[in-house]
């Protein structure tokens, strides 16, 4: 090819073949400079350091993080020459670098979409009373997700979880959050939609601050909590969600009763009222003793009766604390059962991870 003549057509298909396969997906981090948009539709900038700076080009569709000139950040995408012979870098995402950008990053989109009306309160929905369907999205292979699964059950049980499996961090995961919202929201099948990551830098947790997914949860049709980070973590998915959780153990707290403390009260009231009966019985007894002691004793075998009754009722919400089913030797499975995928199995002191083989249907 040394002797080579191309058309200038020509030759820029070359190049731009040899730099697809080069480089189909590059990462460039850098300080934004001339900062512009056209028409309302293209976004034109430079990345630059001391000594350089790409051109850059992008729809705006794309851009789902505010810019302005100073900032840092790091950009994907690929390298071309244009028809007329320049170079061009033209970008799929763009993320904000360091504590200073990500936090000028924030504060912009909060306030253009807080003046938009979508973090306004009187939208906001509560949470279910009887919570039997539930979607969560998550990393299947976090901590933070482990907690609230444990959390979850441990604190009521019975409840049908059904997870999407996304990242939770990095460049790709806001859309394949937004895919998982809306294939719970096409389904209909869930009463609440729980979005969980653990604890991570400012860094880690800034794609729950992406435009799109903030407007998605917004969206949503099914009420949305969000677990993500720590208690002083804020984000806008935080912001656009019906409720906010401190922690993914925290919105396991709040999506489910306690049991323990459910016994207790049932106990408690059982003895109160046991005990306020009595005593007016006693004082009315002086005027009637013959009378009211029937009555008395009518009484007390009918608050028996009732507090066999809730023993009973107790001791079938115990039976279904899936800890003790694990103690029998059974053991729970979860994630996506199909050939081929790894699912985890949970028993009474271990956990385990499992490829799965075959699947066949229970005849």
């Amino acid at each position: 090819m040394e002797n080579e003549v191309f058309t200038p057509t020509d030759f820029v298909s070359v190049v731009n073949q040899t730099l697809d396969y080069a480089y189909p997906s590059v990462l460039v981090a850098g300080e934004v400079a001339s900062f512009k948009v056209n028409q309302g539709k293209w976004v034109f900038f430079d990345i630059k350091d001391e000594e350089t700076s790409v051109p850059c080009f992008m729809s705006v569709y794309q851009l789902r993080v505010p810019l302005e000139d100073g900032m840092k950040v790091v950009v994907r995408g690929t390298p071309k020459l244009t028809k007329w012979g320049k170079f061009s870098f033209t970008v799929n995402a763009v993320k904000p670098m360091g504590e200073g950008s990500l936090k000028k990053a924030f504060e912009l989109l909060k306030k253009k979409l807080g003046d938009e009306g979508l973090f306004d309160p009187a939208k906001k929905r509560p949470l279910p009373k009887d919570l039997i369907k539930l979607g969560v999205i998550s990393s299947t292979q976090a901590a933070g997700y482990a907690d609230f699964i444990k959390i979850l059950n441990a604190r009521w049980g019975g409840i049908k979880v059904q997870v999407a499996h996304t990242q939770v961090q990095g460049m790709d995961a806001p859309d394949q959050i937004i895919r998982a919202l809306n294939y719970f929201n096409e389904r209909g099948d869930v009463q609440v939609i729980a979005i969980l990551r653990g604890g991570g830098s400012a860094d880690d947790l800034s794609c729950f601050n992406d435009e799109a997914l903030t407007r998605a949860i917004a969206a949503s049709k099914i009420p949305v909590i969000t677990g993500i980070g720590h208690e002083v973590d804020e984000s806008l998915a935080d912001l656009a969600a019906d409720v906010r959780a401190s922690t993914p153990s925290n919105a396991a707290e709040m999506l489910t009763p306690d049991r323990g403390a459910i016994k207790e009260n049932i106990n408690n009231t059982v003895i109160r009222i046991k005990n306020l009966v009595i005593s007016k019985i006693d004082a009315r007894v002086r005027d009637d003793a013959e009378k009211l002691n029937t009555i008395r004793d009518l009484i007390l075998t009918k608050l028996d009766q009732l507090e066999s009754q809730l023993t009973q009722r107790i001791k079938v919400l115990e039976a279904m604390n899936p800890e003790k089913v694990l103690r029998q030797g059974y053991a729970i499975l979860s994630g996506k059962v199909s050939p081929g995928s790894v699912v985890k199995i949970t028993t009474y002191d271990k956990e385990i991870n499992a490829e799965i083989k075959d699947v066949y249907d229970r005849k």
